[in-house]
């Protein structure tokens, strides 16, 4: 897991618009006549509609896709009761996930009141804005008693996700599992620790899916619950066992399943070695588990494991639920979340598990193939299917029972509609960041001698990332060090100085390399000496001699200045003769690619067609599918000079020679960008009916004005810029980035060295 520091933690919540979360229009409201629409008088007009008919407020309002996350902070996490206003971080987070994964919007709630009364008729007098209700975090036994009210008095779905969130996925695991170890549901002796609110819904759910509920042990914290307790209440009393045994260690003796959903170390190695053949084990406490996955399978070969925690195989993580069971609830105005959507969900995700995993989710988790198996029990949370598997699931469950108020006519158009409905732009960036994780490299950082550069280093650590290399002054970065406090930095960042004494064999024969390498372009060994005492040069010869894995820098220096020493040592890759730089343009609907933004002035047709192949090339390894248009003033020949003759002659030899990249050009902005638009005036082109998300400039003024503009006008995100083409993965940050702009480097630059380039 990755280490969060306090101060990331504040840092993160506090910086720009404080909070997660904010109400953004989704209407024109530019002139007078605009605000006369939203508010008075025309507003009127909609308000009468729905007075005749409340429907119609899913027809005129946001209602029907609006979710309250309501709260009264008295089980925030695993931190207990602290609170209705403590818990508001966590519920904008939860409408954070709810807007990302499945385009919800959210108004979180915080209740400041424990009274279950008072709770449930303030949810109630609410409840009309209001599409779906997900209740959160709030502690056992008043959770059940919420839950059970809100849903029979009200008319729209209602989820307490603490409870069904996690036994939908579990269930689903356990599902998996159970066919795997070549056992049968219904005859499978499960024993759970806890029993607060998921252990009981997890437990509840798994008999209702078949498993025998006198086949299941239940324990708390003062051990099993059995006909000698006097000290439980009425929810807990449904798992009142007759077998004559106190402690988890004994129930735990034969068991096939233990269901772990209590608090760190309660399971011991050898109470796993007393379980049943195949033992099933979930150890879902987070962020520590039952016993650990290292613990366990130490302990039994044929072991089947499964924990809370995203380092380890089958991950029992609730964002691959909720998301998509309210979407599909909500798209059928459901009037509430039954047992058949539960199950629906269960299935949906059983089943996708089963399934060949798209090769770009394989490559987010640095894996050759994801298998069906023990170690793949439950789908991956970046995995781009699972919304158009379990919300139709959820959808025709709820037509099937009943409780559906607006069927779903075309279930294929729906499932286009769903992934139109989640651009992909985040998830391009949350991919990257997974990707590098799981394979992490030794980094250099070249300007370490600045803070922000050194705060990166340290999150690329918490993060697992990178292994950190940090060049510079070896006095001034202990110095800055010290500080501000970086202590991680001294355990797992390597130092160099390149001007250090100790460095001084390192320097020359560096300078020796160098000098071989252009002593016939003017370069005497004084001049290469001397260079190598530059960290650029430095840095670089460090990556061309393979002692270290990627190299970020740029923080302190020009971008000019940056690239001539690295084009000195490295060379562009087999049969290219130019680079490229690119950024990444994080758009509410997909990631963009801009290119070229930083490198060729005025490109000829040669260049143009070398900035495609390479920059074609970086985004297949961050995990998208290039579809390329090539920019100009003019669209398909309406221009026969300047730069839209170059365009369209890289245009033809790019059809020619590179038939199996998706590109045509030339044209403009709008046409590239505009589908339909392209469609209805250029039907011969190539990218008929595609989006595209690569843009090729005609010149470095354009691209660079493009992209900036995008950032500062659009409020798009923009990484970069990406180095396309160069030999080794070198990557160059803007002078002065910030340190988010420079961890979002460094793990593109990792994710660069998992993928060596090939000939083109």
């Amino acid at each position: 897991m990755a280490k969060i520091t306090k101060e990331d933690a504040l840092l993160y919540h506090s910086e720009g618009r404080p909070g997660k979360i904010q109400v953004v229009p989704t209407k024109a409201h530019s002139t007078q006549r605009d605000l006369a629409l939203a508010y008075s008088p025309g507003v009127a007009d909609p308000c009468l509609e729905i007075e005749k008919n409340k429907d119609d407020a899913y027809k005129y309002t946001a209602k029907g896709n609006l979710v309250a996350v309501i709260s009264n902070g008295t089980a925030v996490l695993g931190l207990g009761n602290l609170g209705a206003v403590a818990g508001k971080p966590v519920m904008e987070g939860k409408g954070l996930l709810f807007k990302i994964f499945s385009d919800i919007d959210v108004f979180d709630i915080e209740l400041d009141t424990e009274d279950i009364d008072k709770f449930v008729e303030t949810v109630k007098i609410i409840a009309p804005t209001f599409g779906g209700i997900n209740l959160e975090d709030i502690k056992a036994p008043e959770c059940f008693e919420i839950e059970r009210r809100l849903k029979e008095e009200l008319d729209i779905p209602v989820m307490h996700d603490d409870q069904h969130g996690t036994a939908i996925i579990s269930s689903a695991g356990i599902i998996n599992a159970v066919e795997i170890a070549g056992k049968k549901l219904e005859n499978v002796k499960l024993v759970v620790s806890g029993a607060g609110a998921s252990a009981m819904a997890c437990t509840n759910l798994l008999i209702s899916l078949g498993l025998k509920k006198k086949n299941v042990v239940m324990c708390d914290s003062k051990g099993v619950i059995n006909e000698k307790r006097k000290d439980i209440n009425e929810y807990k009393k449904e798992y009142i066992t007759k077998r004559k045994i106190n402690t988890l260690e004994e129930a735990i003796k034969g068991a096939d399943i233990f269901f772990g959903l209590s608090t760190k170390g309660v399971l011991t190695k050898e109470m796993v070695k007393t379980m049943a053949k195949n033992p099933i084990v979930f150890a879902m406490a987070n962020p520590d588990p039952e016993i650990t996955y290292e613990e366990a399978v130490a302990a039994r070969e044929d072991i089947i494991m499964a924990t809370g925690r995203s380092d380890y195989p089958n991950q029992v993580n609730n964002v691959l639920g909720f998301p998509f069971i309210f979407r599909g609830a909500l798209d059928v105005r459901a009037t509430t979340i039954n047992e058949e959507m539960k199950k629906a969900a269960v299935y949906a995700l059983a089943e996708l598990a089963k399934e060949d995993v798209p090769e770009e989710v394989s490559n987010a988790y640095n894996t050759k193939r994801l298998i069906y198996g023990k170690h793949y029990l439950i789908p991956k949370p970046l995995d781009p299917r699972l919304i158009t598997r379990i919300s139709p699931a959820v959808a025709k469950a709820a037509e099937e029972s009943g409780v559906a108020r607006k069927p779903i006519k075309d279930y294929e158009k729906y499932k286009e509609e769903l992934e139109e409905r989640t651009g992909s732009g985040n998830k391009l960036i949350r991919k990257i960041y997974t990707q590098a994780k799981i394979n992490p490299k030794k980094l250099i950082f070249a300007d370490a001698e600045n803070y922000n550069v050194l705060r990166a280093a340290e999150i690329c650590i918490h993060e697992g990332i990178a292994n950190p290399v940090l060049l510079g002054r070896k006095d001034k970065i202990l110095n800055l060090i010290e500080d501000y406090k970086l202590e991680d930095l001294l355990e797992s960042a390597e130092i160099i100085d390149p001007y250090a004494i100790e460095e001084r064999e390192r320097r020359q024969r560096y300078a020796q390399f160098f000098y071989e390498k252009r002593y016939r372009k003017g370069i005497r060994f004084k001049d290469a000496n001397e260079k190598m005492y530059n960290r650029n040069y430095f840095g670089a010869m460090m990556i061309e001699n393979g002692e270290a894995d990627a190299f970020v820098t740029g923080y302190a220096t020009k971008y000019k200045d940056v690239v001539r020493p690295i084009l000195e040592v490295i060379r562009c890759n087999n049969e290219i003769e130019h680079i490229a730089g690119m950024y990444i343009v994080i758009t509410n609907n997909r990631p963009l690619f801009f290119a070229d933004t930083t490198v060729n002035k005025r490109p000829d047709t040669k260049t143009i067609v070398e900035t495609t192949l390479t920059v074609t090339r970086t985004i297949k390894w961050l995990g998208e599918k290039p579809v390329v248009a090539m920019l100009s003033y003019s669209n398909f020949g309406s221009s026969r000079t300047g730069s839209p003759e170059r365009v369209r002659e890289a245009v033809k030899i790019l059809h020619r020679e590179y038939p199996d990249i998706i590109v045509d050009g030339e044209m403009q902005a709008n046409f590239a960008l505009n589908t339909e638009l392209r469609d209805k005036h250029f039907p011969f082109s190539k990218l008929k009916g595609k989006n595209v998300n690569t843009l090729i400039f005609p010149n470095l003024s354009s691209g660079n004005i493009s992209y900036k503009m995008m950032q500062e006008i659009g409020g798009a995100e923009v990484i970069g810029p990406v180095l396309c083409g160069i030999k080794r993965p070198i990557h160059i940050v803007q002078l002065g980035a910030s340190v988010r702009e420079i961890v979002n480097m460094a793990a593109i630059a990792v994710v660069d060295a998992q993928n060596p380039p090939s000939n083109y």
